[in-house]
């Protein structure tokens, strides 16, 4: 079991990187989603079938559905690629990966001193504990995660939009100017 969980972690950094590398968003989104079900795997591995069960139909299945539908909206053309192309410079994403090295640290520690503690044994997360968490005491927490969702989503559509206006009323200018 424990040989499984480094292999979806492996799995899931590995997917992670290249959904951080990847130009082309539909590779990207796929990448995602191997990395989303190499996650769900670590949870079942570590005792949390329910977890490992959301993860799949929450993020695995409606979040994907949801940024393919963003893509589509937002219909991306080959100078924005460009653009997004010099995003990528190493002073971009040299923080970024610094914090997410602390964050890794920090989980193996976890890992390494929670298997010390319990001796190796893995406990079962109970999916009515799970829901009563989520509802109760961290509530807030769910709720501005899902206004955080919807206004990004608002945003993008926004952004999107506003370019097309945008060049449409330069058409419109050029063909009453000519």
């Amino acid at each position: 079991m424990e040989l499984t969980f480094y292999i979806a972690a492996a799995v899931a950094v590995l997917s992670t990187v290249m959904v951080i590398t990847r130009y082309n968003m539909i590779h990207a989104l796929l990448y995602l989603v191997v990395s989303f079900l190499a996650v769900a795997v670590v949870f079942f591995t570590l005792g949390a079938p329910f977890m490992a069960a959301l993860e799949v139909i929450i993020y695995a299945g409606a979040i994907v559905v949801l940024i393919i539908f963003v893509i589509m909206m937002l219909n991306m053309r080959q100078e924005d690629v460009q653009r997004e192309k010099a995003w990528l410079q190493p002073s971009t994403w040299v923080g970024p990966a610094v914090l997410s090295a602390v964050l890794l640290a920090e989980l193996v520690y976890i890992v390494v001193a929670a298997d010390v503690a319990t001796g190796g044994a893995v406990v079962a997360v109970d999916a009515r504990l799970v829901g009563l968490a989520l509802f109760g005491p961290y509530i807030i927490g769910v709720q501005l995660s899902g206004l955080l969702l919807t206004a990004g989503i608002v945003g993008a559509y926004h952004l999107g939009r506003q370019k097309k206006k945008v060049i449409h009323r330069f058409l419109q200018e050029r063909s009453a100017a000519a």
